[in-house]
């Protein structure tokens, strides 16, 4: 099969026309994909920063982000046949755990991540167990469902925030920041700000839904700018989806006391952050967010995309073919685009 791999300890993917095609076992499920998405954690492996090169084994197919059709079960498979339309969670879990077995799946100390730990979907072909995998609504098109998972990041931070009737703060407004934006207005939230260091994404934050979108590099005036919008307050909700440092000091200064972070923004090495002042002072909820909840976010961001209020057309900015994979990438890493879309099969 074609497919994308980790050939070195180093910088790209090199593409192989003739990688094996995995064997699903028993309780597997063999996808042919179709199309697949390009996210930040492929960037951290493209680039090989110290984080993938301490995590990624060299020689793994890359990509966690699909869509497919299954193309063959296991002898154990009793839920799909082949032909159906699916994606899949890529968080993979023996289910045997304290969390997995008390609803929290997605979190479970012996996850394994497809893409990462286990050959991924940057191939004709990926291998997934049955109870991982996802049908597609027929409604949902192919270059939406290709994205489940980013979208599944920013519903779950959303949905773990409760932004219902509250003004709400997005520190950073890349990927799945942007995702976020329209996650949130669809949720409900009342007034949605935005901040990033990229104009045109906060241009575009704001005909997501943002009613305001600060550029940072300008100075940390736009604090006062929300408080002076939320009664001398403070916003009611967090979403960090940054991972920057200012923005978690910022953002938490523009807090009002009592209210909620939700914290899916990753630094790039451990920061320094006055908890004493931001956290504890300040009475906050503080909420790590990991991944998608294993399934309450698939069935929540299903019914949000079929609701017809999400606004994604803007944020899928390019599709190109599996071949041109070093396109794809400068495309998203430069700023090009936003998110970028392979297709690899038909």
């Amino acid at each position: 099969m074609r497919a994308l791999y980790k050939h070195h300890a180093g910088v790209g993917l090199k593409y192989d026309a003739n990688r094996p095609k995995p064997t699903p076992g028993p309780r597997d499920v063999l996808i042919r994909v179709k199309k697949v998405g390009i996210c930040g954690t492929d960037r951290h492996i493209w680039e090989w920063d110290d984080w993938a090169a301490s995590r990624i084994p060299v020689g793994i197919v890359t990509g966690h982000e699909f869509v497919g059709t299954i193309e063959a079960v296991g002898s154990a498979v009793t839920n799909y046949k082949p032909g159906l339309r699916v994606s899949a969670e890529g968080h993979i879990t023996a289910w045997k755990d304290y969390n997995s077995r008390t609803g929290a799946a997605h979190i479970a100390s012996d996850t394994k991540i497809v893409g990462i730990d286990r050959d991924g979907c940057f191939a004709e072909y990926v291998v997934v167990p049955e109870e991982n995998v996802w049908p597609v609504h027929p409604s949902i098109p192919d270059k939406i469902a290709a994205v489940l998972d980013p979208l599944g990041n920013a519903v779950h931070t959303v949905m773990e925030a409760d932004v219902s009737a509250k003004s709400v703060l997005v520190t950073g407004v890349g990927i799945i920041g942007l995702m976020a934006v329209t996650v949130a207005k669809a949720a409900g939230a009342s007034r949605i700000f935005a901040t990033d260091v990229n104009p045109a994404r906060l241009a575009l934050a704001k005909r997501l839904g943002a009613v305001e979108a600060f550029d940072v590099r300008k100075g940390d005036d736009w604090v006062k700018e929300i408080k002076k919008a939320t009664r001398g307050e403070g916003a009611d909700v967090l979403l960090e989806m940054s991972g920057a440092p200012s923005a978690f000091d910022l953002g938490f200064r523009a807090l009002r006391n009592g209210a909620t972070a939700a914290i899916l923004g990753i630094p790039s090495k451990p920061i320094t952050f006055n908890i004493t002042e931001h956290v504890v002072f300040k009475g906050a909820k503080v909420l790590g967010v990991n991944g998608r909840k294993m399934f309450q976010t698939w069935y929540q961001m299903e019914e949000l995309l079929l609701s017809g209020r999400l606004e994604l057309d803007e944020i899928i900015t390019h599709e190109v073919p599996l071949e041109e994979f070093a396109e794809g990438f400068r495309t998203m890493i430069s700023g090009e685009g936003i998110k970028v879309v392979m297709r690899v099969g038909e």
